[in-house]
């Protein structure tokens, strides 16, 4: 073998190692839930000083490391129900999401086992530091995170509140830290709660054979097709009376003003979806709700901005 051929096979291990590593990186990103952590994280900030924490300057914010260090605890747990969701859930990922599981096989389920079990004593750790009751606070978000994953995704509606609670949890321990009490914000919430509801059982909808499958009980599998789709419709009408109680009620303004009206038009290409009864149609309004939720917080990082301003 000459010494081009050695140089050339030296490259293509290299190329073969860095690709390994790179994919291993991908899937635990994956694995972890990373990016839905990291928008949860950009909804925390912006929720939390422009929402819970209006009369404090940006500089006493940034320096106030107690916030900042129940927002770290908060990625961090996020992180590890993530990795220990994808644990439990790993058959049927396989059939759901064949790619991100074929990306995640290039780490052992037994290293996510162990940046799990990291994650939560590091969460734990720095919520020590903090305080007890924030300790304490944490404790409880992660035990129900795997609880969760282990036993509660299974049963028929308390899978979907269960869901949408963890996800607004650590809001609501912000707005409990600051003491921001008020019909505006417990109106808001309400919305969240809804949207985030619906669009957890739209994306049920999509799942619906594969979970009955895996002993998933979920309202799309459990109910017949038009009861479920009424239940949807329900929930986005109530959704609808929400937005008007904020829009007439709180005195809301700005660009939330504007989002809120905008919502209502939203709702209704929701529910013109859903009567279509159809795959596409369902996998649309899913994708519209997201992106209406990352609306959102854009609107809301806005009206602060103006606010401040």
């Amino acid at each position: 073998m000459n010494s081009e051929e050695e140089t050339f096979q030296s490259k293509n291990f290299v190329s073969k190692s860095l690709l390994y590593r790179f994919s291993q990186f991908v899937g635990f990103l994956l694995g972890a839930r990373f990016f839905v952590a990291a928008l949860l994280t950009f909804a925390l900030y912006v929720s939390t000083f422009f929402l819970f924490n209006q009369d404090e300057s940006f500089r006493n914010f940034v320096f106030d490391f107690k916030v900042h260090g129940i927002i770290f605890c908060t990625v961090l747990t996020i992180l590890a129900g993530g990795i220990i969701n994808q644990f439990y859930d790993l058959e049927k990922d396989h059939v759901v999401k064949p790619f991100r599981t074929r990306v995640q096989s290039f780490i052992k389920q037994k290293y996510f086992l162990y940046a799990y079990l990291g994650l939560s004593v590091i969460s734990l750790g720095v919520a020590w530091m903090i305080s007890r009751n924030v300790f304490v606070f944490f404790l409880v978000y992660q035990f129900f995170m795997w609880l969760y994953s282990h036993k509660l995704s299974r049963m028929l509606i308390i899978n979907n509140l269960t869901f949408v609670s963890l996800t607004l949890y650590p809001f609501f321990g912000m707005m409990v830290y600051y003491e921001t009490f008020s019909k505006k914000v417990f109106l808001m919430a309400v919305f969240l709660f809804l949207i985030l509801l619906c669009i957890d059982i739209v994306k049920d909808t999509l799942t619906k054979s594969v979970d009955k499958t895996f002993g998933y009980t979920t309202i799309p599998n459990y109910f017949k097709s038009k009861t479920a789709r009424t239940i949807l419709i329900s929930l986005l009408v109530i959704t609808m009376a929400v937005c008007m109680k904020i829009i007439t009620k709180t005195g809301v303004a700005g660009f939330m003003a504007y989002y809120f009206a905008g919502a209502l038009f939203v709702m209704i290409i929701c529910i013109y979806l859903l009567l279509n009864a159809s795959r596409r149609s369902n996998f649309f309004t899913l994708n519209i709700l997201r992106f209406w939720v990352f609306v959102g917080i854009v609107a809301m990082l806005l009206n602060g901005i103006e606010h401040k301003l």
